[in-house]
Order: structure tokens, then sequence, then C-alpha cells
């Protein structure tokens, strides 16, 4: 278990008038163990956070610490550290994956980063793996492309677990699913990250989405978290406008009132 604390965090992109602020001093924490969820709508500078946690992107400010200590991704050394505590589940799993391996092949690399592993071995940490998410291991042998969409955002996800990261990565890992998927695969990262005790940082648009599987919320809009909150709390009394605008914005087959309904 991994704790994760971003402080002051900015992050800039060039934009066509000059520099744009994509993360704009951002503060939040995930404690060992929980799952932070992280909300707003396309833009709002969601993953361009993720990935100057992960040393993707350079940080123009602020601090990325893990367990107390300021992430570093300037040496190999400093990204095989980060990359045996941190992990990334991204949104589409069909370039996530490299199409010529076998779904045995990928998880067998991952597994062997950072420690040897004789044939048996590898056989048997292959199956755990797909255990873990759900999957028949006799999916082992196939390729991606002959995987339905949801397996293959579970292979993905086991390929993340394979290097039994402290802190795990799931940026939007649901919106590329059919609707009758995302609720399977929800599910199963809220059980993973149970059972295993992982810290989680859920990065969504879907505020109901993020919810179900977050002990903690934080709002995200215009590069700024606007609110933080348990669960509960969002979901029942939320404090910001933007945020009571995301909760209206979910499909209901009741029609507000037009004094409920968002601008």
């Amino acid at each position: 278990m991994t704790t994760l604390q971003v402080s002051d965090l900015t992050v800039r992109h060039h934009g066509p008038h000059g520099l744009v602020a994509a993360v704009d001093g951002v503060s939040l924490e995930v404690p060992s163990g929980t799952t932070l969820g992280l909300v707003g709508e396309s833009g709002s500078g969601k993953s361009s956070l993720a990935r100057a946690v992960v040393g993707l992107t350079p940080v123009h400010g602020g601090r990325v610490l893990l367990d107390g200590r300021e992430v570093r991704a300037r040496t190999v050394r400093d990204r095989r550290r980060l990359g045996r505590l941190v992990q990334v589940v991204l949104q589409d799993p069909d370039t996530a994956l490299d199409p010529r391996m076998t779904v045995r092949q990928a998880l067998v690399e991952a597994a062997t980063v950072f420690r040897r592993l004789d044939r048996p071995s590898r056989a048997e940490r292959v199956t755990e793996l797909l255990g873990l998410v759900g999957l028949d291991p006799r999916l082992a042998d196939r390729l991606p492309r002959q995987l339905s969409g949801g397996q293959r955002q579970r292979v993905a996800i086991a390929r993340s677990l394979a290097v039994e990261p402290g802190l795990l990565i799931a940026d939007e890992i649901t919106s590329a699913l059919d609707v009758s998927v995302q609720a399977a695969v929800l599910n199963t990262i809220r059980e993973l990250q149970r059972r295993l005790g992982l810290s989680m940082l859920f990065i969504g648009h879907n505020l109901p989405a993020v919810c179900h599987v977050s002990d903690t919320v934080a709002v995200m809009r215009h590069g700024r978290i606007v609110e933080t909150a348990p669960t509960e709390a969002i979901l029942r009394t939320p404090q910001h406008p933007y945020t009571r605008t995301l909760l209206a914005s979910v499909p209901s087959l009741r029609t507000p009132p037009p004094e409920e309904r968002p601008s």
C-alpha cells in the first residue's frame, strides 16, 4: 500500500496563445489503502494530473510524494522505482496492449520486470492474475483481437497488477466500453482494491460511476479542485454548483421541474 500526496501541483501545456495551466495549484491525498475518485468533464485536467504523478508530464510547480518521498523520473533507476510503486490503467485497452502478444506473453513480460520466475512459476502467476480479474485461464493464449473490449480491459488491469504496485491509477477505464460491460469492470476494480488493499486514484467523468468505487471524491474543473468530500456527502449534499451540475446531468426517467434543471 502506498500513500500519494500532491501538493500545489501545476502542469502547463503549450497552447495557441502560449502556456496554458492544465493543472493549476492542485493539492490532494490518497491515504494508504483507500480510493480517491477524481471527476470532471473532458479537458478539466484529470489526465494531466495523472501523467504528472507517474512522471510522464513535466511538473512546473508543486510536489508529488509517494510514501513521503518526492517523485522523480529523471533517470532509469528513478523510473524503475516509480514503476514498481505506481501502475496506470489507461482508457483504451486496444492501444494499451500489444496486438502481437498473447495474453500470457503480456502478463509474463510484466511479472518478470522486477523478479525472476521459472517456467512453472510463470504459468502459475498468469493463472493467478487472470483469476484476480475474473477471466478464464484458457484465454491466456489468445491475442487481444480475439477478446471482447471488457476482456481486454481486464487483461490490462491484470498486467498492471503483475508488478504488485502500491498505487493504481485508473484513468477513464470504462469510457471506451459498452454500458453493459462498464458495471462489471467497476465491480472488479472495487473488489480488487478491497482484496489487495491497494491505494487507488480513480479518474472519470461519470460521477455516479466514480462514486461507486471511491471512498472520497475530488471534483476538478478548469485545472482546479473545486470540492473534496466523502462519497456519501458528495452524493447527498454537494456544496459546489459544478458538482450539483454533474449530478443533475446523470440521465433519469424523472423529468425535473424547470427550477431544478441545470443551465
